[in-house]
């Protein structure tokens, strides 16, 4: 099992949304970098970073504290929100980002897409956040008439290796991941299916180890207290996961 911590970024502070509306905030910490400082002390192998002004405005928004955090520290870092151009990219991949995670862009840009992919391989990421079973854009605001499946399909034929997926409907609610829907994603993609929205407990991570889902994003559930990151990991390196 590989436990992403999920740092989201909003007008320099450290929040998250409940099921990604913007005016639906709490707020958890004014340093984006101590967070990622206190996860890696509490065991964090690795970290996600999200830049939800980016996401929402299309600007720059919290890419200065984003590179902040990669200077803090070596784990591996993959980034998303308002990553929407070759330069955006760039200038990640540059600074020492292991993956750059894409979602409105390889929607609507799926040549770009694929000349990423093939330039950077693996470093390429796409973030496919559902609502009812079709693909949203621009922060989760704009519902596509794609279907998460049809993209799926696409996407092993340009060569992705890693998705993120995302029921919104469950991302910050608690109330269990949509198993069945990242099954399905699973049996889909070629390559590896990250999941993210709707983490309760350790309980729910194991769940979808036994689903054959090894790679999850948490975020909700590690803020409030429901998790409790250091023994999640010294009970996924007992169990051998």
């Amino acid at each position: 099992m590989k436990i992403y911590p999920a740092i989201d970024i909003q007008n320099g502070k450290c929040v998250r949304l409940y099921q990604g509306l913007a005016d639906q905030v709490t707020e958890y910490g004014d340093s984006p970098v101590d967070m990622a400082l206190t996860w890696i002390e509490q065991g964090a192998k690795r970290l996600h970073l999200v830049d939800l002004d980016g996401a929402f405005k299309g600007a720059e928004g919290a890419r200065n504290a984003i590179l902040s955090i990669r200077k803090s520290t070596s784990l591996p870092l993959q980034v998303g929100g308002g990553i929407r151009t070759l330069e955006d990219v760039k200038t990640y991949i540059d600074a020492g980002m292991d993956r750059v995670i894409l979602g409105t862009m390889a929607i609507e840009n799926p040549e770009l897409l694929k000349d990423l992919t093939a330039a950077y391989g693996d470093k390429i990421v796409v973030s496919v956040d559902a609502k009812d079973g079709m693909v949203t854009t621009k922060g989760w605001v704009e519902v596509s008439e794609k279907s998460a499946v049809a993209l799926f399909e696409e996407l092993n034929e340009i060569g992705v290796q890693t998705v993120v997926y995302t029921d919104i409907s469950r991302d910050g609610a608690m109330i269990g991941p949509n198993i069945s829907a990242l099954v399905k994603a699973n049996e889909v993609f070629k390559g590896t299916v990250i999941a993210s929205g709707g983490i309760s407990s350790a309980e729910d991570i194991f769940e979808l180890q036994k689903a054959g889902i090894t790679d999850v994003i948490v975020g909700k559930a590690l803020y409030e207290g429901q998790i409790d990151l250091k023994k999640l990991e010294l009970d996924i390196a007992q169990k051998g996961l």
